[in-house]
């Protein structure tokens, strides 16, 4: 049986009632400015830097952080940027970066091998680099997808990797075995992440609306599905037979044994939560959020964060809607804007506007676009429409083509 949770940062296991009021401990600076300009620099993404220092003070953000990985040890942790830069912690080494390699592609997850001596990074596309000692085994950058590539998690032995679209489609490369997926299947919310079993043989993924999919010898221990979210799960971790779920306003939920430690209070403008890595020993695990901030629980020990960092955006951003989605109806109406817009070219791209919706630039920073694609004309036709309700709930009557909106 699921649990209930009366409150979302609360846990309530289903083996009794047990509300956990969090302690919450924030190594953050908070965000101070954002500006208008695209053209900053940042020394740490340049591919010759090993960390930053304790906070991001000083520090340009050229892109959002958008993973992160603990070492085996769990002493240190990595942040990945949408750009491919790398920020180190702790004792964890920075071994490169793809930002000097400037992918095609933003980056949307990060995986480390299991001594702690490389890394992978994967894009959009499924593009994959690897770092270290972190070995390449293949990648579906050179195949035409259904759908984007939205994380990824690697085998015991770092012999492999799979990576997870956000239909639920699965790609096993190296020694990573296909033990199924939701591809193909109808899904009432996006994929949204992937956890791998600690022998291996399994593996579950996370939709946004909290459900949870098991397959091979993972476990479903139960999931948020059909349950009221005030953000959209974004992230899993998987912990001994049990895994916890993280959404974008910090909540945490621990299903099958995993253990609640804590969870983030709502975020302000870019501090909403973007993953989470669970100490590989168990006893705590780190939130990350989009302005490189980090939230530590249990026994997790803050190495420091990009809280405070520059971050180079258009205009504040505005984080992830829980009930984002879109219906036939919703389809429907603004596939008739796109045909007004871009004579329904989805992938209409310009120096101003992008996307078949002719969404701005600017519009697409600000309402979360960056989650989904560096701007419309990258992202599905769904993710755009979610885009464009976020900045107008209705489609707009243009008036037979004549209008604007």
């Amino acid at each position: 049986m699921d649990p209930v949770v009366p409150n979302q940062k609360s846990f309530i296991d289903s083996g009794g009632i047990t509300l956990h009021t969090p302690t919450r401990t924030f190594f953050v600076v908070v965000l101070l400015a954002l500006t208008i300009t695209l053209a900053a620099t940042l020394t740490s993404h340049s591919g010759t830097a090993s960390a930053v220092t304790a906070n991001g003070v000083g520090v340009t953000l050229n892109a959002p952080i958008v993973a992160t990985a603990a070492t085996p040890d769990g002493d240190g942790y990595w942040l990945a940027a949408a750009d491919g830069g790398i920020f180190a912690y702790g004792d964890a080494t920075f071994y490169g970066s793809a930002a000097a390699i400037n992918p095609a592609k933003p980056i949307v997850g990060m995986a480390a091998t299991p001594d702690g001596g490389g890394y992978w990074l994967v894009a959009n596309d499924g593009g994959v680099f690897a770092f270290g000692d972190a070995q390449f085994f293949g990648s579906t950058g050179g195949i035409t997808l259904a759908s984007q590539i939205v994380g990824m998690a690697p085998t015991p032995d770092g012999g492999g990797y799979w990576l997870v679209a956000n239909d639920g489609g699965v790609f096993a490369f190296g020694d990573a075995q296909f033990f199924g997926s939701t591809g193909g299947k109808p899904l009432a919310s996006q994929i949204a992440g992937i956890a791998a079993t600690r022998d291996g043989d399994g593996y579950w993924l996370v939709a946004r609306d909290g459900g949870v999919f098991a397959f091979g010898d993972a476990k479903f221990s139960g999931s948020m599905a059909g349950r009221s979210l005030n953000g959209p799960v974004v992230g899993i971790a998987g912990d001994g037979a049990g895994y916890e779920l993280v959404g974008s306003d910090g909540a945490v939920f621990a299903f099958g044994g995993a253990p609640f430690y804590g969870a983030a209070g709502s975020q302000t403008s870019n501090q909403w939560v973007i993953g989470m890595a669970a100490k590989p020993s168990g006893g705590g695990y780190w939130l990350v959020a989009y302005d490189g901030s980090v939230f530590t629980y249990g026994d997790a020990t803050f190495f420091g964060s990009l809280g405070g960092a520059h971050l180079v955006l258009s205009i504040a951003v505005a984080p992830p809607a829980a009930g984002d989605g879109v219906t036939d109806a919703e389809r429907t109406a603004w596939e008739r804007v796109a045909l007004c817009e871009e004579g329904g070219n989805w992938q209409a791209d310009g120096p101003v506007f992008s996307g078949g919706l002719g969404i701005s630039r600017a519009n697409w920073d600000a309402y979360g676009g960056q989650q989904f694609a560096a701007d419309g004309a990258e992202a599905t036709e769904d993710q755009q429409i979610i885009v464009a309700m976020r900045i107008s709930p209705n489609a707009p009557d243009q008036g037979g083509c004549t209008g604007s909106w």
